[in-house]
């Protein structure tokens, strides 16, 4: 009776473990994302080199560990050792750590500070953070606009909808008016909240940066390949907080300029992605 519980019990668990094979075969989920900007890259191969050192020092401490528990077991008849206080392993086991710590703290030190050096920017952005939706503002160039979750996912996540959430394109993750960045610009952002504590999260670039009520955040980025790339809200800020994501396309500069010449000649924000008129949108959700 306890053979075949046991073989129960392992047929079921490497059940399990089959029908989990699938999940586990995109590693990329488990790490951090590389980004799509210098500073991301460098966030990325500082974390694998962290890594790095962590899982040596593992495998090093822990087989030291096993190694000695199983080569000085009782059963091989091994007496311990008589000794109390050796100044040469309290001396190594001080230094050894505070060299690797410091090795680690120099480079991670280098890439915060420059984080926030944001000198020599091209340009400006300022983000706002709003219950629940995010307000950008070209600054300088007399361009501004609010941007929420796209109308589509909105409907679809209401109870009682009838919508399958698996029909809408990027469900949860599109929103009306994306915020229109140029490549290979050095681009200035000014982050803050007019309610509550948000969080601008955009894996893509490598950071994110609280929206504090009364305070302003200052980061940048360079971002080195055009495409569209999708963040969210990162702060826990009430009701909406899952449902206020984060669009950014990014455009060759020829292409940025005549879009913002466009948004400048026309003096609204223009149609959203849904086919709505997007000041209209802007003045309901300011209303709020």
């Amino acid at each position: 009776m306890i053979a075949r519980r046991s073989f129960g019990r392992s047929g079921l668990l490497a059940g399990l473990m089959l029908l989990a094979t699938p999940a586990l075969a995109d590693f990329s989920l488990i790490n951090m994302t590389r980004g799509v900007t210098e500073s991301s890259q460098e966030i990325y191969d500082l974390h694998m080199t962290i890594f790095t050192i962590t899982v040596v020092i593992g495998l090093g401490v822990f087989g030291a560990m096993f190694y000695s528990i199983f080569r000085h077991r009782k059963s091989r008849g091994v007496k311990p050792a008589k000794f109390h206080h050796s100044t040469t392993v309290e001396v190594l086991w001080t230094v050894i750590p505070l060299v690797i710590l410091v090795a680690m703290a120099v480079p991670a030190t280098r890439v915060l500070i420059d984080l926030d050096d944001t000198s020599e920017s091209e340009m400006a952005v300022k983000i706002t953070g709003y219950q629940w939706f995010w307000g950008y503002e070209y600054m300088g160039e007399d361009v501004q606009f609010l941007s929420r979750l796209a109308t589509d996912s909105d409907v679809a996540r209401q109870l009682h909808s009838g919508i399958n959430p698996a029909s809408v394109p990027n469900y949860l993750q599109n929103v009306d008016r994306r915020l229109v960045l140029p490549v290979d610009t050095r681009i200035k952002f000014q982050i803050t909240a007019a309610d509550v504590i948000h969080s601008w999260w955009m894996p893509d670039l490598g950071w994110k940066k609280d929206a504090i009520p009364g305070f302003v955040n200052e980061t940048w980025t360079v971002i080195e390949e055009p495409g569209v790339y999708r963040g969210r809200c990162a702060e826990l800020c009430g009701r909406d907080h899952g449902f206020m994501p984060i669009v950014v396309e990014a455009l060759e500069k020829d292409e940025f300029e005549a879009w913002l010449a466009a948004q400048q000649a026309d003096g609204e924000p223009g149609t959203t992605a849904d086919g709505s008129d997007a000041a209209e949108a802007g003045e309901e959700l300011a209303a709020r």
